[in-house]
């Protein structure tokens, strides 16, 4: 095999990797998943024991496969999601995983040793060299030292993954790369990049003279990000319509007054990806302990089952399916069951914005932040490219639309626009 560079989006919940191919053109790596194909490689990791030879191993296994594998399971392993966003956090450093320590990092790689070996086989080169997008401000951190330390755990799982050479670019720049490359003439960009844990923005001069003279550093008018997005209203929909059922807002009997449930529980149980974290001895000892104290027991051995039986996989799809219900439609109807627990609950969307108005307003302070940094208003923008997932939720599109009007909005390849200027960046 021959070397290459490539561009990578290494997501909080899916990843996808471009490349330059012969004709000029970006190529974005597919793979297999669930009898199709997806340019969308799901960022989690599946771990599960297995005796071979009479001794107990660890395999793993990621992306589509690792979904299938969890799905096909009796008895389930460890799934594993949203790594990314702990890279900030100072405090954990590893986890305990079949009663074996593995590291932050090193958990990350086996994601990206497995998409570097995927996209390697399918564009028949081997890949070591890669431009890696990252967000403005990763999920967690509080400042810039926060951000270089996420940063360098970062760059050490590529370097475990078996890349030689990695450079980083902002998320939004990368965007606003692919949507230079639709351009044949010059604008003024306001780039808005949302994904699972960030919403990222940058302010920039792209087009055809920017590119034939070159860039320079005062083309980047300003970046600016926060740590929120598709995940914090996930969150919400967990707390109104998941965690009441779990029970959540129910006290427990005790001799001499009531108590509530213990909060914290719930406050995992909103951050999906934290639901695997729950399952520890300690944790669970505990849980069976509220049972017994517990006014409506039911609940709390509703909430038992979802731990034990790993179902935070499962419990992401039904909110995901209702936030995207919510984006087309002024109702949706939120449905999670797997034989045993199950919970149906109508939402209006007028509920659900109620919901995540505190992130809606993080979101337009940020961007009015980042409009008086770089002295401009939004009369002096000439078009808004808004990519990512969360870029469909109407009241998003809405703060957009004030600021500077429907007709400037433009938006497309939501899922793969990043790495596909990612691509463009690594040819140069």
């Amino acid at each position: 095999m021959t070397k290459t560079s490539v561009g990578i989006d290494f997501g909080t919940t899916n990843s996808s990797v471009a490349r330059i191919g012969a004709d000029g053109k970006v190529c974005l790596a597919r793979f297999p998943c669930l009898g199709g194909v997806t340019e969308s490689y799901r960022s989690l990791l599946y771990l599960e024991q297995a005796k071979e030879r009479g001794a107990t191993t660890i395999r793993s296994f990621t992306g589509p496969s690792g979904i299938e594998h969890y799905l096909a399971a009796e008895t389930k392993g460890r799934l594993i999601q949203s790594l990314k966003s702990f890279l900030a956090n100072r405090n954990l450093q590893s986890t305990e995983v079949f009663g074996r320590r593995q590291t932050l990092e090193s958990l990350i790689a086996r994601i990206l040793a497995d998409l570097r070996a995927k996209a390697s086989e399918q564009f028949g080169t081997e890949i070591r060299t890669a431009v890696v997008g990252r967000p403005v401000r990763f999920v967690g951190a509080s400042n810039h030292e926060d951000d270089a330390y996420a940063e360098s755990r970062l760059r050490g799982a590529f370097a475990s993954a078996g890349f030689e050479t990695v450079a980083f670019e902002f998320e939004p720049v990368a965007a606003a790369r692919y949507y230079e490359s639709t351009l044949d003439h010059d604008e003024l960009i306001l780039i808005g990049d949302f994904g699972g844990g960030t919403s990222d923005f940058s302010l920039i001069r792209v087009g055809p003279s920017i590119r034939r003279n070159g860039r320079a550093p005062s083309d980047l008018l300003g970046t600016a990000g926060v740590g929120i997005a598709g995940d914090a209203f996930d969150a919400r929909i967990v707390r109104h319509l998941v965690s009441p059922a779990l029970g959540l807002g129910t006290f427990l009997k005790s001799v001499e007054k009531t108590l509530p449930v213990p909060s914290w529980i719930y406050a995992r149980l909103e951050k999906w990806h934290h639901l695997s974290l729950l399952r520890t001895q300690e944790t669970m000892h505990m849980l069976k302990g509220l049972r017994k104290q517990a006014m409506e027991g039911d609940r709390i051995a509703a909430l038992i089952h979802l731990v034990t039986e790993d179902l935070g996989y499962h419990l992401h799809q039904a909110v995901q399916r209702t936030k995207v219900d919510l984006s087309s439609n002024t109702s949706a109807r939120f449905h999670f069951s797997d034989g045993f627990l199950e919970l149906t609950e109508d939402v209006e969307r007028a509920d659900f914005e109620q919901w995540i108005t505190p992130e809606l307003e993080q979101i337009e302070t940020c961007i009015d932040g980042l409009l008086a940094q770089a002295g401009i208003t939004g009369a002096d923008v000439d078009r808004v490219f808004l990519t990512g997932g969360t870029s469909f939720v109407p009241a998003v599109r809405r703060i957009f639309d004030a600021r500077f009007g429907a007709d400037r909005i433009r938006s497309g390849n939501e899922f793969t626009s990043v790495a596909q200027g990612l691509a463009l960046q690594a040819a140069d």
